[in-house]
């Protein structure tokens, strides 16, 4: 009879086990390393220096950080990034997801129709490029030549229209729910994956009890996929923080208006490399970059350390 696969891995020579691990494990940790943990560590430590008119670099601590919190050309626009930031990623909480288990509930419901053509359809933005996307609204929402005009006018809308991209109350907002509709596929079938994997006899025995769709998606199927909603939270907060591309293929790197859809992704690009406002200093790009990073982790951490722990208690 074959022993258990713990069991042989206890009776290993420990020589042969460490050859093992690092024979399948150490390719992954080697790129893993040089792609991202270096670079990391590489940006960490070009934010504590500092360079001269030479062009030399000197060490100067936490000086950097120190002028992009308090230094009133550094700050307002990072305060004014991050606070964007916040709100692009709101809006992703209050539409992206909810809609999400809407529609994960809809396509669960047993003897729907056409299920998988309805989730090709609404995964389908998922797969295209961010650039595409975001080319394909901006001529969509154009006042001079876009279509949504007259699409809202033949449905009695048409004083609704305003050219959202183009005002600054406006422009932050449209653009977060443009990325909403690009990647709403994505909680949907994280959740509908959560909820074919409920036991069908827990949704049975609540048909027995008398409780129609609506109830037992509420009582039941929502309390159980509250771990995957949870991940689905952590992972917009960290791609949010993290955005960029969109924003920079419908507004540039200014993120116009008046920097009114600016964000940190964008802050960053600007202080790196330059634009046509200032010239790049890739150590205050550094201290930006280091920021990013440490806002990420911290809610990162929040969330492994205050949610996750209450939330498993739901998991079967």
């Amino acid at each position: 009879m074959a022993e258990p696969a713990s069991q042989v891995v206890v009776y290993m020579p420990r020589a042969r086990f460490l050859g093992l691990m690092a024979l399948f494990l150490g390719p992954a940790v080697a790129v893993y390393t040089a792609l991202s943990i270096y670079p990391l560590l590489a940006t960490m430590g070009l934010s504590a220096y500092s360079t001269d008119q030479t062009g030399g670099y000197h060490f100067v601590g936490l000086a950097n950080f120190t002028t992009l919190f308090t230094d009133t050309d550094w700050s307002k626009p990072f305060w004014n990034a991050l606070r964007n930031n916040v709100v692009f990623f709101l809006v992703h909480m209050a539409v992206q997801n909810p809609v999400g288990i809407a529609l994960a509930g809809l396509l669960s419901l047993p003897g729907l129709k056409l299920k998988g053509l309805y989730r090709t359809i609404i995964f389908l933005p998922t797969m295209l490029s961010v650039v595409i996307v975001g080319f394909a609204w901006g001529l969509i929402l154009s006042p001079l030549w876009g279509v949504a005009e007259g699409a809202l006018k033949s449905v009695g809308l048409g004083s609704w229209f305003a050219p959202w991209l183009g005002l600054p109350s406006t422009a932050l907002v449209t653009l977060a729910l443009i990325s909403v509709w690009q990647f709403i596929g994505i909680p949907l079938m994280l959740i509908y994956a959560a909820l074919l994997n409920i036991p069908d006899e827990l949704v049975d025995a609540a048909r027995v009890d008398g409780l129609g769709h609506f109830r037992i998606f509420l009582h039941i199927k929502l309390p159980l996929v509250l771990p995957t909603i949870g991940l689905i939270s952590i992972l917009t907060f960290v791609g949010n923080f993290n955005a960029f591309d969109l924003i920079y293929s419908v507004k540039g790197a200014l993120a116009g208006p008046n920097f009114a859809a600016d964000i940190l992704g964008t802050f960053f690009y600007r202080t790196f490399f330059g634009n046509q406002l200032q010239l790049g200093n890739p150590t205050m790009g550094a201290a930006v970059a280091t920021t990013m990073f440490f806002i990420i982790l911290a809610g990162v951490a929040a969330y492994l350390l205050l949610l996750q722990r209450r939330m498993n208690r739901y998991a079967f």
